[in-house]
């Protein structure tokens, strides 16, 4: 049954491969049950209620994903856009945390319309090849650079902006043990790659995480909470009361819409859709260029589904009572453990539907432990450099700064406007547009992006 539905052998894949690959990105994405409740808790909304919200929506998109385009690709809510809700909509502007939720519910629906015409499919197929292997390049430096970060490896710096982490000195039994471990990570995980060690990402992780109790155990690293260090070592396994769900399901609907005015929520809801567009074209552009899943034209089959269940998701998970749901670069880790197919989605996602009643366990996997797949899959996706042209200047240089803007900037979606912006206009003044084969629809992109420079 599994393999006539998701084509296991056609994928050159097997159940034991989807599953661990499955087990992996769930494992490099679990870090969101505990990361965007705080975030969404500064809003004003119910910490335990948004922690079953998020997994919830991350059960249903993943699965949709499955269901409707057999790809590896798992989705929750995004990181920037919960930070964009929380800090920018409801604390910087002032509206509630229900008006917010319901420009996201709004932005799902527009987007369910732009998927089931056609439009989000035309702008992934205009986007050249050139900087599809970049936006590949880009993502993986931009993870490679979160994983460092969330590590400790690499910390703010007051005049240089960042520095990597000394290790030495009082906060050694704190940032510098964790900083330490993720290393140690980093190097497990590598050995195990090369020696072709099936799991090796998620291995590397469940090591990484023992690691971790042994040195709380024997003192090496001090949990503080207040500080936001969190004991390794779990202290319940299960969770029944379900209960405060109640406290943002359905609350979409009793905004009070007469509290905002409707030129304001319109930018609002534009900039949940701009973000959420370009952040998951690029995921998908991304994580399918390394898994070779693009044809000889740059194209995704089945792309529809991918689009329809990703803007489905954001919708439901408005409803749910959390941030606009979308397709994670996480899902390259699953990739890069051999997934191919839906049943990697559908592992990932009945681990979410899971974490429900296991989130105490779930919640306990600390960031120096899964920190380190994101910088390995960060190496995986720089693969993609070697498709770039660099003799040709006309692709290689809008390339180089799609690439580099991604980390720098901090946003996927940032480094695609950089990127279609400049090689539009460095296409169109070389005198190579004719040649470089740019369409309207870059030029439309173009323009679009640029308005969005000027006016959000």
């Amino acid at each position: 049954m599994l393999e006539q539905f998701f084509k296991l052998k056609e994928n050159r894949t097997d159940v034991k491969t989807e599953v661990m690959a499955g087990i992996t990105t769930f494992m490099t994405m679990a870090y969101i049950l505990a990361v965007n409740p705080n975030i969404l808790s500064a809003a004003g909304m119910d910490a335990n209620a948004v922690l079953i919200a998020t997994a919830l929506a991350s059960f249903v998109g993943t699965a949709l994903m499955a269901l409707l385009a057999n790809y590896p690709f798992a989705l929750a809510p995004g990181m920037g856009l919960n930070a964009y809700f929380a800090f920018t909509v409801v604390l910087g502007m002032g509206y509630s945390w229900q008006i917010a939720l319901l420009a996201v519910f709004v932005e799902g629906l527009i987007f369910i319309v732009l998927s089931l015409t056609n439009v989000r499919e035309a702008i992934f197929n205009a986007i050249p090849m050139t900087l599809k292997s970049a936006v590949s390049v880009g993502i993986g430096l931009f993870i490679a650079f979160i994983g460092l970060q969330n590590a400790k490896i690499i910390v703010n710096d007051d005049s240089t902006l960042l520095t990597y982490q000394k290790f030495a000195g009082e906060e050694f039994a704190t940032v510098g043990i964790t900083a330490l471990l993720a290393l140690i990570g980093i190097l497990i995980m590598a050995v195990l790659l090369i020696k072709n060690v099936k799991g090796g990402i998620l291995f590397g992780i469940i090591i990484t995480w023992v690691l971790g109790m042994i040195c709380e155990l024997v003192g090496l690293y001090v949990p503080n909470p207040d500080a936001g260090w969190f004991s390794t070592i779990p202290h319940a396994i299960v969770s029944f009361d379900f209960s405060s769900i109640g406290n943002t399901f359905g609350q979409v609907f009793k905004a009070d819409f007469g509290s905002v005015k409707i030129l304001d929520f319109i930018v609002i809801m534009f900039s949940f859709l701009f973000v959420d567009l370009f952040d998951t074209l690029g995921t998908l552009i991304g994580v399918s260029s390394k898994a070779n899943m693009l044809d000889k034209d740059g194209k995704l089959p089945r792309i529809k589904g991918a689009l329809l269940a990703d803007a489905v998701a954001t919708s439901v998970g408005a409803v749910f009572g959390t941030s606009t749901t979308t397709t994670y670069v996480e899902s390259a880790s699953g990739v890069t453990e051999g997934g191919r197919t839906g049943l990697t989605a559908i592992v990932t996602g009945l681990l979410f539907l899971l974490a429900l009643i296991f989130s105490p366990l779930f919640l306990t996997i600390p960031s120096f432990a899964t920190a380190p797949a994101l910088v390995i899959v960060g190496f995986y996706m720089m693969g993609s450099v070697v498709k770039i042209d660099f003799n040709d200047m006309t692709d290689a240089i809008p390339a180089f700064l799609c690439i580099i803007a991604m980390p720098l900037a901090y946003s996927i979606s940032e480094g695609i406007a950089i990127g279609v912006i400049s090689w539009t206009i460095i296409s169109l003044i070389s005198g190579k547009a004719k040649e470089k084969k740019v369409s309207v629809l870059m030029y439309i992109l173009t323009v679009l992006f640029i308005l969005k420079y000027i006016f959000l």
